[in-house]
This record gives C-alpha cells, structure tokens and sequence, in this order.
C-alpha cells in the first residue's frame, strides 16, 4: 500500500512537471485556432502578429497583417531580440514547430505577452479560417 501512494504521488509530481504543453509561464501560451481568432477580432493596442515561416512560405498565405521574420535567416536571433518584448503578438509558423521554438526563445528573453497558435497554419486553415497573400 506504501508503495502504491509512493507511485502515485511520484506519477502526479511528473505529470504536474510535465504539463500539458498549452499552458506556459507567465501570459506566453500556445492556444487553438479559434482563440487566436478572437484576439485578431478585436486586438489589443500594438499587436503584432509574428510568422516565422520562410519568406516563400509567407508569399502563400498569412494570417492578417502580419510580420514575417524568417526563422532559418542567419540573424533571428538578433531579429527576434530587437523586438519590444512588452508589446502583445501572435506568432505562428506552418505547424507549430518553428513557432514552438520561437515561444521558448521569446520567454528567454523577457517576452511578456504571446499568444502561440497551436498547429501553425495547418490548424487554422482545417478550422475554415482565411488567409491574406
């Protein structure tokens, strides 16, 4: 019985560490389609809407009015880091991949409001959502 209630709490310890994988530190989440939806509806002051897919990519279709800083150019990271962390954005990529490593970097630097969109292009565009060219 010991090591039942052992094993129990040691299995909620890892799911508590391990997290769901939408909700992170601070106001930097990853959120669906639809609520990502709501917050280009109506933004807040200074939004800025963050795609990080290649510029080729981004000539395809993008969400609107969005910036594109190329995740695989030499200086992202500079690019990244000369943004004003105190700003809202939306960030996104084609899946969520390259935009998932961005939201890590973002945190590192200070970033205080990002809304990820969880699966990137791809999930907005199964949800029925238009995109700009």
């Amino acid at each position: 019985m010991r090591r039942l209630a052992y094993l129990s709490i040691l299995l909620l310890a890892f799911i508590t560490a391990c997290g769901s994988g939408t909700a992170t530190a601070g106001d930097l989440e990853t959120v669906p389609a639809g609520q990502i939806l709501e917050i280009l509806d109506a933004p807040p002051p200074d939004l800025v809407v963050l795609d990080v897919r290649t510029p080729e990519e981004f000539a395809e279709g993008h969400l609107a009015s969005a910036v594109n800083v190329d995740f695989y150019a030499a200086d992202f990271a500079d690019q990244l880091a000369g943004l004003d962390p105190d700003v809202p954005y939306v960030l996104y990529c084609r899946s969520g991949n390259r935009s998932g490593q961005t939201l890590d970097m973002m945190r590192d630097l200070g970033f205080s409001n990002v809304s990820e969109l969880s699966g990137g292009v791809v999930s907005w565009v199964d949800a029925g959502y238009a995109l700009e060219r």
